[in-house]
């Protein structure tokens, strides 16, 4: 395999002095309205699909159902609205890569898309650039990706009464799932198990919730992302689900590493004790949301198979930690426990 080259840092995190305080930073980010763990549209605490009890009708509010056919299918939609305005192109494939990596770590494979451009008048020379380069950047994504592209490749809309809006680009994605008997979810499964990280870590919080809610800087570069590495990762992903070396996949988004454990944990009710990077600033491991990376959960009798095929594949992959009954802990101090996270738990 070709070496992988992820793109380079920004600078922009070094004009940012590192908070000492983690825990001021989580609570702060826990009433971010695109992380609050409980509320109308975004619950944490939700149990969400259980594989072992779906019947055969399957339930559309998790994304997965069952055809007139009789065949599994996934849906996931997913938005961003970062750089449209500067880089369509790269804004646009990191929503694909999104979408594609989120049906992977369900045990589903991605076939289909379609893409919808809001708040984006075509009339005036920047809409068609950014219209073009979102073309551009669907295309690549979706031949790399192996995805069908709607006839229409991109849909638009655009209102002037709606004042002005940043355009936002909106993607479907349509998959199948091969085996019902591979489906997995993001859930930690069992206290004891250990946590991996499948992709390499960055001092990068570019376009990060935690860069924009709780430093307030609404404007910066794109996140760390190379769609041939994320191309490569979801191959791996797929052996990994193949051979049953991980009991749960999940990809590294919103909020970053912390706030995804936290989606994992609180259906379920279980914590995490994990080790930061020394190398890497403790603000950007927890919560930067470069690309190019998953949390998977290992069995103790998986371990060593995971860890000799993850060898083979030369993908950067580390022992994070491991689940616990509840509590959560980072670097051996206590952020105290999961189900205290929940608002009036």
């Amino acid at each position: 395999m070709a070496e992988l080259i992820q793109n380079k840092e920004s600078s922009l995190i070094d004009q940012i002095e590192e908070p000492k305080d983690m825990n001021d930073i989580v609570f702060n980010l826990m009433v971010d309205p695109n992380l609050d763990p409980v509320n109308y549209f975004n619950d944490f605490s939700e149990e969400g699909f259980d594989v072992e009890r779906m019947s055969d009708e399957g339930n559309e509010e998790t994304g997965i159902f069952t055809s007139a056919n009789g065949e599994m299918m996934a849906m996931t939609t997913h938005a961003f609205h970062h750089h449209l305005e500067n880089d369509p192109q790269t804004a646009t494939e990191i929503l694909i890569s999104r979408g594609a990596r989120r049906m992977i770590c369900q045990g589903a494979k991605p076939e289909a898309v379609s893409a919808f451009l809001y708040h984006l008048n075509v009339a005036n020379p920047n809409g068609q650039f950014i219209a073009s380069g979102a073309k551009k950047g669907l295309e690549n994504a979706s031949e790399k990706f192996g995805l069908n592209v709607s006839e229409r490749k991109i849909r638009f809309d655009y209102f002037s009464g709606h004042g002005k809006k940043s355009p936002t680009i909106i993607i479907s994605m349509m998959g199948r799932i091969p085996n019902r008997n591979k489906i997995i979810t993001h859930k930690l499964k069992n206290k004891g198990n250990n946590i991996f990280v499948i992709g390499k870590s960055y001092n990068d919080i570019n376009s990060s919730e935690y860069l924009e809610f709780y430093h307030e800087i609404k404007k910066s570069p794109l996140p760390v992302f190379n769609i041939e590495v994320e191309a490569y990762l979801h191959d791996v992903v797929r052996q990994l689900i193949d051979k049953s070396l991980i009991t749960s996949a999940s990809p590294i988004g919103k909020g970053g590493l912390f706030f995804s454990l936290l989606r994992a944990g609180m259906p379920v009710g279980l914590g995490f004790d994990i080790t930061t990077d020394a190398e890497i600033r403790k603000d950007a491991f927890l919560f930067g949301e470069a690309m190019g990376r998953l949390i998977v959960g290992v069995p103790k009798e998986k371990e060593d198979d995971f860890v000799d095929y993850m060898q083979t594949t030369k993908l950067p992959f580390f022992t994070l930690g491991h689940v616990t009954k509840g509590e959560i802990r980072i670097d051996d101090e206590s952020f105290g426990y999961i189900d205290k996270m929940i608002p009036n738990a």
